[in-house]
């Protein structure tokens, strides 16, 4: 066990400092404006759930009278939340003068962000007729004074906390100022950006809640008020289901019964206009119950920036990133059997740089395929309208044997995959709902087909989600494959959702929870051995989150013993690298750019023969103790080389690739070497396959 004072970096601190790089690309002004606008949504969406899973983790600790020392890496937990909320009020400051800087860049491009004090007059009666029509059916008002109980607020959802000051009666001028208090809700059904009738070349939006207090007057005409004012303020809840163990209901009705209480359960972030009356706040707060565990954030006017993530584009491209068209796979034609290529080769699909159709593709073929008997998939994210979905009820109204293991306790898809269980269940499909106390979060899929008179197998593995909606964002690797060993092994991994207590043994695969942390040790070990005979040892990976402690601790034992680590994180990361004596041949470092960097991959140097692996699960205890991951070997020369050749460009970024380092400054790797982004590099690699 290395002993170091600084040995690692606590997981909640080094998600803040993830939300930071999403932060630094809405501040890059090499980003075109409008996605701009849109990372500083995304950065806000981040932040919301962090405070409902993650805060909210840390705030049940410290509720339960624990330090939480042994799993926080070494800090307590209640010297942790304070220290996330004065990180989290220094990033709400920087992105709120970011959202100003931007704003007036808007301007010059001739789009203009007005308020409900800078209407003029012909915007006005759009305005009056918009709210009247849209708005106001739909408005949902509390006045606050006289009501027993404060009302329940809705997690994330924003409210304009009003204050009404009453005229005093004629004579009566010895008489308290008479106060009253109201809440409106935000109308999630209504886009927050309205955008106002164009004025020649000039362009306008005012945001909903602007809107809203435009029309104060009319929302409270009964009331003889000499002034009124509006501050926004929003709660976050604690997302943990709580799973009830009443043996007469079934599992869906349990989770929706969690989802259903989710809704209420204990707030743990308030967040605030910084401008709102003391005694507004004080009210609120009061009624609100706010204790010294939550979060208190004074903010800007405007909360939910989640919501910038859908900015109106106004026909604006150059204000945004160029569309990608996603590229075919070389040497499989968009015409015949995708399944008999498989039966020739393995074959590597990349999303987004390669087209997600393939997947698609294969389920459709399956499902009308005559010699087709059975398909087995696991679901964890799917689309609003899955065609992965449609395909596989598609396969049982042609007679075929559908398996879908599916997920229902995938954070905050848990209703959409409710309502997906119980469409496919009412079509037919077999449904399978996990293991107890494990998360499912394998991406595999296994095709029985029958020729010859014997069963032949095809499948799939991926490092993402079944999901044609992310899989335009999300950069994933899926590997299609005919190699028996795997696929038979992957046909266990499905026994096991359904006899759990049968612990299968793999030759091929790296399944948790059983043996993935394991697996990986012994090939570290292996490099470890390598290096110590003065022969080549190297270890290559690349993950969304790196957690275990465990694993942070073999890695640095790898390094002390020369072996050369080189790791891309996109998201968590709690090893320190290139510390002397401990760390000093690691090197690390995070993508963020136009896409979500998603996949995982590992590569061992095995003393000349590479050996290349991609999986389900990053190095996170969760991944290897608490879930189903599969990880799968690559055999195939050709997509072993593609994986390497991919790594590398994006081992060798220079213009979106951050460093970590023990300063945790998010710091862009800078170099004399010819410039590389990684992203648009990748793109390039595989146009190029295709002309070569």
């Amino acid at each position: 066990m290395i002993k170091n004072k600084n040995q690692y970096v606590n997981r909640e601190i080094s998600w803040l400092s993830f939300n930071e790089r999403v932060l630094q690309e809405s501040a890059d002004k090499n980003v075109p404006l409008i996605e701009r606008l849109r990372f500083l949504g995304i950065f806000s969406n981040n932040l919301d759930e962090f405070f409902k899973v993650r805060y909210a983790t840390v705030k049940r600790i410290v509720e339960a009278g624990r330090t939480g020392k042994s799993v926080l890496g070494g800090e307590t937990a209640k010297d942790l939340l304070e220290e996330i909320t004065d990180i989290v009020i220094k990033q709400q400051t920087k992105s709120l003068k970011i959202l100003s800087d931007i704003e007036k860049e808007l301007e010059t491009q001739n789009i203009f962000l007005v308020n409900e004090s800078k209407i003029t007059e012909s915007q006005c009666a759009f305005i009056k007729n918009y709210f009247i029509e849209k708005v106001s059916p739909v408005l949902m008002t509390i006045i606050l004074n006289d009501l027993v109980g404060f009302p329940m607020l809705k997690d994330t959802a924003a409210y304009l906390a009003v204050k009404l000051i009453l005229k005093k009666q004629p004579g009566d001028a010895s008489a308290e100022t008479e106060k009253r208090y109201a809440l409106i809700e935000i109308p999630k059904g209504i886009d927050r950006f309205v955008v106002l009738p164009k004025e020649g070349d000039k362009n306008y939006i005012i945001i909903l809640d602007d809107l809203i207090r435009y029309n104060l007057g009319s929302i409270f005409n009964m009331f003889d008020y000499e002034s009124v004012s509006a501050h926004m303020i929003k709660i976050t809840r604690d997302a943990e289901l709580d799973m009830d163990n009443d043996l007469s209901k079934s599992f869906i009705e349990k989770i929706s019964s969690s989802v259903e209480h989710r809704k209420i359960s204990d707030p743990v972030r308030f967040v605030y206009d910084k401008s709102i009356g003391k005694d507004t706040l004080d009210f609120l707060k009061e009624k609100m119950d706010i204790e010294d565990t939550d979060s208190v954030i004074p903010g800007g006017r405007y909360h939910n920036r989640r919501d910038y993530m859908g900015f109106p584009s106004l026909g604006r491209n150059d204000l945004m990133y160029d569309k990608i068209t996603p590229l075919p796979i070389k040497g499989i034609s968009k015409e015949g059997s995708l399944i008999e290529k498989v039966s020739e080769k393995d074959f590597l699909q990349y999303t987004p740089y390669q087209t997600f159709s393939y997947i698609i593709r294969f389920l459709r073929e399956a499902a009308l395929d005559p010699k087709v008997r059975s398909i087995k998939i696991t679901v964890y994210r799917l689309a609003d309208n899955s065609q992965v979905a449609a395909s596989l009820i598609n396969a049982v109204k042609n007679g075929k044997q559908v398996t879908v293991q599916i997920e229902l306790q995938a954070r905050f898809d848990e209703q959409a995959n409710i309502e997906y269980a119980e469409l496919l269940q009412s079509e037919g499909v077999k449904l399978i709902f996990g293991v107890r106390g494990l998360k499912v979060h394998s991406k595999i899929c296994l095709i029985e087909r029958e020729e010859d008179n014997q069963i032949k197998r095809y499948g799939f593995v991926s490092t993402g989600n079944f999901n044609e909606a992310t899989a335009r964002i999300y950069t994933d690797y899926t590997l299609f494959t005919a190699h028996d060993g795997i696929l038979k092994e992957l046909n266990k991994v499905f026994d096991f959702f359904e006899t759990t207590y049968k612990i299968n043994k793999y030759k091929h695969l790296i399944v948790s929870p059983h043996y993935t942390k394991n697996v990986f040790k012994k090939l570290i070990d292996k490099e470890i051995q390598n290096a110590k005979a003065g022969k080549e040892a190297f270890i290559k990976i690349k993950m969304n989150s790196f957690t275990s402690y465990k694993m942070v601790d073999k890695l640095y034992e790898a390094s002390n013993a020369g072996v050369k680590i080189q790791l891309i994180i996109r998201g968590v990361c709690c090893l320190i690298p290139g510390v002397k004596g401990m760390s000093e041949n690691i090197e690390a470092i995070s993508v963020v750019d136009k896409f979500l960097e998603h996949p995982r991959v590992f590569i061992f140097g095995n003393d000349g023969d590479t050996k290349v692996y991609i999986s389900s699960a990053d190095w996170m205890t969760r991944n290897l103790d608490y879930r189903v991951e599969v990880g799968v070997p690559i055999y195939d020369e050709d997509v072993k080389q593609e994986l390497l050749d991919t790594f590398e460009i994006s081992w060798r970024d220079n213009i979106k690739a951050r460093v970590f380092s023990d300063k945790q400054d998010n710091a862009y790797r800078k170099n004399n070497n010819t410039k590389v982004r990684s992203q648009f590099a990748t793109y390039d690699y595989y146009l190029n396959k295709l002309n070569s």
